[in-house]
């Protein structure tokens, strides 16, 4: 699809979409409740910037301007539209939301398979990690990267996403928590809403009582890898075959991550200065991944 045909499909999307709940969302309590540059214009700039690999505000500013001017004239200074985007930022996770309903899964009911799984979203990390204040007072907070062996300071975006056959996951649902959240009490928020077929995760959701709980209450399998006992130095053969086809199970949920950080540069957050700033870099970027899904199934 070409840049105009993607921009146009992304401004009908967002202004469809706008008309319903993301306006009560934005809604105004100023006499300015009607500005010439829109709010549909704002959110479509960031998300069509971002798909066109646009990795900070200014880079996206900076590329409508010079390329899409005529598209649109009323185009405010990059200090003003980045101060448009932090006042939208309630806007960005209902959006999530929206351009999920958009890509469409092939529902396989009784087999299907589901993975959950959680990736840091750095606004600092290493030493920086623990003298980074930005957001601590209402979500980032200090976590642990496996994957990267390091500290950050920041959030975890996680996924409960559905497994399709040699494509990428399309996610169900997805959420922000503090970088030092445990991913077994993110996902019990979610899992009263999942029944049926099989949920894998890795050893982070491993809990015995709580499998058990679900297959009988949900008909819902929760497959993780095997744990080790306290002292024990290898696993048993079958526990060893069992935690490696889980994570083959569990594969195409990184393959997602990887993708979608590719696409946007979601990992990376070193430029956000706010709270507001936080949310519109983290759904902001997960929207357009999803819209970019959307737009090439």
């Amino acid at each position: 699809m070409d840049t105009a045909s993607t921009l146009i499909r992304i401004y009908l999307f967002i202004c469809q979409r706008y008309r319903g709940r993301l306006a009560a969302v934005a809604q105004r309590q100023s006499n300015n409740a009607d500005p010439t540059f829109t709010d549909e214009e704002v959110l479509t700039i960031y998300v069509f910037g971002l798909i066109k690999k646009r990795k900070t505000i200014s880079e996206i500013h900076e590329y409508v301007g010079e390329h899409f001017s005529e598209w649109f004239p009323d185009l405010p200074s990059y200090q003003s539209f980045n101060r448009r985007l932090n006042r939208l930022s309630a806007v960005f996770a209902p959006l999530v939301e929206e351009t999920l309903s958009e890509v469409v899964c092939e529902k396989t009911q009784d087999d299907i398979i589901r993975i959950a799984d959680s990736m840091p979203i750095m606004l600092a990390k290493g030493q920086r990690a623990s003298q980074a204040e930005v957001a601590s007072d209402r979500l980032a907070s200090v976590g642990y990267c496996s994957s990267k062996d390091t500290f950050f300071h920041g959030v975890k975006l996680h996924l409960v996403v559905e497994r399709r056959s040699e494509r990428l996951p399309i996610p169900e649902r997805a959420g922000l928590t503090p970088g030092s959240e445990n991913d077994l009490r993110a996902l019990r928020r979610v899992l009263p809403t999942i029944e049926g077929g099989v949920l894998c995760g890795d050893k982070a959701y491993c809990d015995g009582p709580l499998k058990e709980r679900l297959a009988e209450d949900q008909d819902l399998d929760l497959l993780t890898p095997v744990k080790k006992d306290k002292g024990q130095n290898t696993l048993p053969a079958a526990d060893k075959l069992l935690s490696e086809a889980v994570g083959r199970i569990r594969q195409p949920i990184e393959s997602l991550f990887n993708w979608i950080n590719e696409k946007t540069g979601i990992q990376r957050a070193s430029k956000v200065r706010s709270y507001q700033g936080l949310l519109v870099h983290a759904f902001g970027r997960l929207a357009a991944a999803m819209l970019l899904l959307a737009l090439n199934p």
